[in-house]
């Protein structure tokens, strides 16, 4: 910062965001005027503290802006407040309820606790005030209470508020761990000094003495839970809460807190002295807290209220504020937010550094049976397994000394190496210096042999690699270590997909890989658990998917980049150049399969083909089959379902059979012959004439797509509608184990048919997954409609997709205005929909090349509720027949894609069709969005 802005700085600091005496002047001027007219009075007084509140806080908002000083920001605001309640009390104790000659009862002092104690409050923070008397209230005490009360809730203030005598300050404190933390905040305001003093000196005497342990302990338990019911205590949440939530300023507070108490201080600034922050440290501390105060005090300001959890929709406009600018690669979000993750990141290493310190100091209560044991150990501390530099501290790894870092730095990778071979978790002193000990880690030990080979038997470690890579992140090392890591470290992308940090990402992916290895994903992932023992290379899968996010955030394309980047690090950890092709190839490809899988049609022929061609090996099949599964869960929680396992499966399967030579187009009459000898097999109770009847109803890609259960249920479902003399049917089942329930549909074949279809689940809450859709040589369509599961128990979501069928029967009947009731459920999600944050432009794909009978169109665009209704109604108004529709979407990103055919049955090959097909459904998808957008807006 310039000395310019240092000094303007300064005298902002120095001046008052309200006049204190000019103030008090006006409402001494306000009582005169209205003498006699107390309601008059009241709404005048009110009028003009708000007006003395709401001038500040532009005051403070612009300063904000022009200097973004957040720690100075909020400390303004605490005095504007401080100026007001003085001005407010001079108010009602001269000019409401004088006192002549006060007796010894009647003194009261207005005291700031909490928050608002700490002399810092954002815009919309709570007013925590406590009226301190030294007895009992006294009518006085009490009327001075309630007029001062009434005002500031006038005001529009939140105020949480108390009346206390000095000795339940001193009980309530003993008694209540929350109580006691706002008495230790509490700061003077106005009033009665001496009696605040007072309260001071016995609270410290009768509370905290001797009982900083106890305090310490509470607090650290109360962070935890307060963390985990705010999002399972991971701090890389994408839409994190700046005031709970980890890494954010409760957590600043909570240090700050245990220091004052344990250290006994005052100010911040005191705990250097006290021996628990370095100077560097404590820069880093208001560093932090600076920054979370600037975020808190804008979100404030733009949202108008006391909104604190940095949503989708308001990250821009903070990183906007906040000044940040667009790189190649990176949104100004994208950079905000990973500077938000960074902080949070150093708030962790401040907070383990707090608790280190606390231990060493014996603060943190042990188990009465470990403190009883500890007395009787000779020594805590004994030499370490395979090496020299480490001890066993406490049953955990220590250093043997401060200089075992400078004397041989692979030691910096040796540490995590002990603590996986011997599954002993580290000390927070090693932690400490290792972090103080990042500039040994430079080129000449990035290309040391035996530290390449230790990180190399991390990665792929067979017991914990993801604790153990999650340590090396959290005390720099891994990103030292692996430059390209480093990169992505604290990276955010800005959309609803994924729900963590790249780095993040990544580590949890090589947990999922290691679960799968371990055996301890069979019921959720056999044929990943099944594959796992025969991958050849297991050391390349780890090291891939360690990886294959890793050219996140640059201008070229993540994957390719990745693959460039695996080429010079593999050969540096030692990987063989077979090994490094490998692990180029997995990450060049590591969305495919997910891709292939969630947007093509599998029972075309084509398909299969195409990604037999990509992959080439059984080998690499089985690769990637398993690291895009851990890719995928790994994204966040609700990513991964049972229906994406099942189309990964059967794209393996598939593609496995040709790969090994199986069954190829010239199988294909052979394929539906014994499909068709199967399904007769399974309806023994039907006459040969009676199955004959029924297989004529169906085309050749029939029996190759569906398999065998959903066959027989087709046929009997069928066969019963025939019986009943119904040409319009609904049937459901529901599967738990890939969590999507059926709706099936036999009705008569026309254009429409999947739009209504569709538009009638849209109007039922339903979201569409896939649809297979089949039409019958006698003119009718038989369409099974996969929609996501609402519930865990079978009985409650077959209720709703009987609700589902009803709709759609209806719809097709015309028994209700469909086109309403999508428009209205579309308003009603859109209105609370986070995709409001995102732009994506539509993207219409049109081509002939992905399959040898229809014409593919791929549209790419915003989500959202009847998104499909809408494509497809725009399909059969250019007269198309849609044979198969495949709907996946990734966060704020859908992903829909059709296999059509004009009415003839042709591929559309005219380029003149396809630029109308292409402009109708460009049309149709941002003119709904628009339409949609506009009724909620106008609301």
């Amino acid at each position: 910062m310039s000395n310019v802005r240092q000094r303007l700085r300064a005298a902002r600091n120095v001046r008052a965001l309200v006049d204190q005496e000019a103030l008090t002047r006006e409402l001494s001027e306000i009582t005169v005027k209205h003498r006699g007219q107390s309601l008059e009075r009241h709404t005048a007084v009110v009028a003009r503290l708000k007006l003395a509140l709401a001038e500040g806080r532009e005051q403070a908002r612009e300063w904000l802006n022009e200097d973004g000083a957040g720690t100075a920001c909020a400390e303004r605001l605490s005095r504007l407040m401080d100026g007001c309640i003085r001005a407010l009390y001079a108010h009602v104790t001269t000019d409401l309820y004088p006192l002549a000659n006060p007796s010894s009862g009647e003194r009261l002092a207005v005291v700031a606790v909490g928050g608002y104690g700490r002399g810092a409050m954002a815009p919309g923070s709570d007013v925590d005030l406590l009226f301190l008397m030294p007895y009992k209230a006294t009518a006085w005490a009490e009327s001075v209470v309630e007029a001062m009360l009434y005002v500031l809730w006038d005001v529009g203030l939140k105020v949480g508020h108390a009346r206390r005598s000095i000795d339940e300050c001193v009980r309530l404190s003993r008694a209540d761990m929350t109580i006691r933390t706002a008495v230790l905040e509490s700061r003077f305001i106005v009033g009665d000094e001496g009696l605040f003093e007072e309260k001071v000196t016995r609270f410290d005497a009768e509370v905290m003495e001797g009982t900083a342990a106890e305090f310490a302990t509470a607090k650290l338990a109360e962070r935890d839970e307060r963390l985990q019911k705010g999002g399972g205590g991971s701090r890389y949440l994408v839409e994190p809460n700046v005031k709970e939530g980890k890494g954010a300023l409760r957590d600043l507070n909570t240090l700050f807190w245990i220091g004052k108490y344990v250290y006994r201080v005052r100010e911040v600034s005191d705990l250097v002295e006290a021996g628990l922050f370095s100077a560097a440290e404590l820069r880093l501390f208001k560093k932090c807290e600076d920054f979370l105060w600037a975020v808190r005090c804008h979100l404030h300001f733009i949202t108008g209220r006391a909104e604190d959890r940095l949503s989708f929709d308001l990250q821009r406009q903070i990183a906007i504020a906040l000044g940040y600018t667009e790189h190649p690669g990176l949104q100004d979000v994208e950079r905000f937010m990973k500077h938000y993750f960074l902080v949070a990141k150093d708030v962790g290493d401040l907070t383990a550094i707090v608790c280190h310190a606390l231990e060493a100091r014996h603060q943190k209560k042990k188990p009465k049976l470990d403190r009883f044991l500890t007395r009787f150990r000779k020594s805590n501390r004994r030499a370490a397994p395979e090496s020299g530099s480490f001890v066993i501290d406490g049953d955990r790894l220590n250093v043997h000394d401060d200089q075992v870092f400078v004397r041989d730095p692979v030691n910096l990778i040796r540490f995590f190496k002990i603590m996986d071979a011997h599954e002993i978790p580290g000390h927070p002193a090693a932690a400490r210096l290792i972090t103080k000990s990042l500039k040994l880690i430079d080129a000449k030990l990035r290309e040391d042999k035996e530290a390449n080979e230790l990180f190399l038997e991390i990665v792929s470690s067979r017991r914990s690699p993801e604790k153990i890579l999650r340590r090396m992140n959290e005390t720099g090392v891994l990103g030292r270590f692996i430059p390209d890591f480093g990169r992505i470290v604290a990276m955010m992308q800005f959309n609803m997909y994924h729900h963590y940090t790249v780095d993040e990402h990544l580590l949890r992916s090589i947990g999922i890989l290691s679960e799968i290895e371990a055996g301890r994903a069979s019921e959720e992932h056999p044929l990943a658990n099944e594959l796992m023992p025969t991958v050849r290379d297991r050391v390349a899968l780890y090291v891939a998917l360690f990886l294959h996010d890793v050219a996140k955030g640059r201008p070229e394309d993540h994957s390719i980049a990745g693959a460039k980047i695996a080429r010079k690090l593999c050969p540096r950890l030692g990987l063989t150049p077979a090994q490094t092709d490998t692990v180029a190839w997995l990450i060049e490809q590591h969305l495919t399969m997910s891709i292939v899988a969630q947007s093509r049609d599998l029972s075309d022929r084509r398909t299969i083909e195409d990604f037999a061609k990509i992959v080439q090996s059984p080998e690499r099949l089985k690769m990637l089959l398993i690291l895009t599964i851990a890719d995928i869960k790994a994204v966040g929680p609700g990513v991964w379902n049972g229906w994406k396992g099942q189309l990964l499966r059967t794209l393996y399967w598939e593609t496995e059979l040709v790969l090994t030579g199986g069954h190829s187009a010239g199988d294909r009459r052979n394929l539906v012959e014994r499909v068709k000898s199967e399904l007769r097999e399974r309806l023994r109770d039907w006459s040969d004439a009676e199955f004959a009847t029924y297989a004529e109803r169906h085309y050749s890609p029939y029996w190759l797509k569906t398999d065998l259960d959903r066959a027989e249920r087709h046929a009997r479902f069928a066969a019963a509608a025939v019986a009943e003399g119904r040409t319009l049917a609904t049937d459901i089942s529901t599967d738990t184990f890939r969590g999507v329930t059926e709706v099936t549909v036999l009705a008569p074949d026309h254009p429409k048919l999947l739009s209504i279809i569709a538009g009638a689940c849209v109007a039922a809450g339903s979201n569409i997954v896939d649809a297979h859709i089949s039409t019958t040589t006698d003119g009718f369509a038989l369409d099974t409609i996969f929609v996501g599961r609402a519930f865990t128990d079978d009985e409650d979501e077959l209720r709703r997709a009987r609700r589902v069928a009803e709709a759609i029967e209806q719809s097709l009947r015309g028994e209700i205005r469909l086109f309403d009731m999508v428009a209205k459920r579309q308003e009603q999600a859109i209105s609370k929909s986070k995709s409001r944050a995102f732009e994506i432009e539509p993207e219409v794909t049109i081509t002939n090349a992905w399959s040898d009978r229809h014409t593919v169109i791929e549209v790419v665009g915003l989500d959202r509720p009847g998104l499909l209704y809408e494509l497809t109604d725009a399909l059969s108004k250019l007269n198309l027949n849609i044979a198969s529709a495949h709907v996946a979407t990734f966060g704020e990103r859908a992903v829909d894609v059709f296999y059509v055919t004009d009415l003839t049955g042709a591929k559309i090959s005219n380029a003149n069709r396809q630029t109308a097909i292409r402009a109708r459904m460009t049309a149709a998808f941002e003119t709904e969005t628009r339409k949609a957008r506009d009724r909620v807006a106008s609301r």
